[in-house]
């Protein structure tokens, strides 16, 4: 469970203000963050994985006070709780598909690769249909399929919170619906909290609650 109380955050130099009174996502539930851009989308989201902190106010993320975190221990928290799926892929052009996939394993020494992980890996290129392109680079493949490839690379670690920034954004309308669709299965599947920022409202109908971050967001006009 993810329970948000009284938070505040801005960011430096910016009129940008984010105040959320209550905002609370029950264990494995599945909402769809919506909203204008600039109003805190992808904001909300770093905060919950830790890589913002609040100015004020308690975030706990399944127990644990995230403000109360070292830098350390946040980090720890990422690598062994969060999955995060990007808009814009975030894949390495000189690595094929496999090491992508693999590639939190490569880069978080406290996550260790065995045989298991190895099997894992090809099981859910196999379920998200990029299995025949295992040796292949990123380059080689089109933009669904390495938003798939981005898809199996979050899930890998069976994270306990699944993270998606408009990871539909650049997708035409079958694979919009189609990546939707694969990361509800595979929360389902794995008894994952999902929360998906969107700004296509086509994409509402299959999520459990719909939150609009427009409500918690202000802008401080200065004099």
């Amino acid at each position: 469970m993810i329970e948000i109380h009284q938070l505040k955050f801005s960011y430096p130099q910016s009129k940008f203000r984010l105040h959320i009174l209550e905002l609370v996502i029950q264990a494995a539930e599945k909402v769809a963050v919506i909203g204008p851009s600039g109003c805190g989308k992808t904001t909300l989201l770093n905060l919950i994985s830790g890589i913002l902190v609040p100015d004020q106010g308690t975030l706990t993320s399944y127990g644990m006070d995230l403000k109360a975190l070292n830098d350390h221990q946040r980090r720890a928290y990422r690598i062994s709780q969060i999955g995060f799926v990007f808009q814009e892929f975030e894949l390495i052009d000189y690595l094929n598909v496999r090491e992508n996939i693999l590639l939190p394993y490569f880069i978080n020494g406290a996550l260790l690769l065995d045989a298991g992980v190895h099997e894992r890996a090809q099981e859910l290129a196999a379920s998200m249909q990029v299995d025949q392109y295992f040796n292949s680079h990123i380059d080689q493949i089109s933009q669904g399929e390495r938003q798939r490839v981005a898809i199996c690379r979050a899930l890998l670690p069976q994270p306990q919170i699944l993270l998606a920034d408009e990871p539909t954004g650049n997708l035409d309308r079958v694979n919009k619906e189609l990546i939707r669709d694969l990361l509800l299965e595979h929360a389902t599947r794995t008894n994952a909290t999902l929360i998906m920022v969107t700004h296509d409202d086509s994409l509402l109908d299959r999520f459990e609650r719909t939150v609009d971050i427009e409500r918690f967001h202000e802008v401080v006009e200065t004099v």
